[in-house]
């Protein structure tokens, strides 16, 4: 999923994801088909672990609103990678957050939507109040 920010391309990709190694795979895979992106940053969710990459971005400006968004859905296996164009205006800290934020959002809307009858055994949101044993 693609949104343009100031003249700055965001697109958007999100993927399952069982171990590290198809983590990775799958961001370099999008890396190679976006070979002149000036930022690729990321975030995974597996069941034990999780990483973020700011990718060159000011720290906790990519990565982190992009796990932010996986976390919000309480998510797990999954990859969430958003390519960044650079348009050759500045976005500032805040500008950069909601851009990453809002392409990771609609990657994994997109993603869902495209798997629900996968994920269906996996909740997407928390409820209030509420104990689920999958997620402490």
């Amino acid at each position: 999923m693609e949104i343009i920010e100031k003249k700055s391309r965001f697109i958007g990709y999100a993927a399952p994801v069982n171990t590290e190694d198809e983590a990775k795979a799958f961001i370099a895979k999008i890396a190679a088909e976006h070979k002149k992106a000036r930022h690729i940053a990321f975030a995974y969710v597996l069941s034990n672990t999780a990483k973020t990459n700011d990718d060159g971005e000011p720290k906790g400006t990519a990565g982190l609103p992009i796990y932010n968004v996986i976390n919000r859905r309480v998510l797990k296996n999954v990859v969430v990678v958003v390519v960044r164009y650079f348009g050759g205006i500045l976005l500032g800290k805040g500008g950069l957050i909601r851009a990453y934020g809002k392409a990771a959002r609609l990657a994994i809307e997109d993603f869902l939507e495209k798997n629900e009858k996968e994920l269906s055994n996996q909740p997407t949101k928390r409820q209030p109040n509420q104990h689920n044993t999958a997620y402490p």
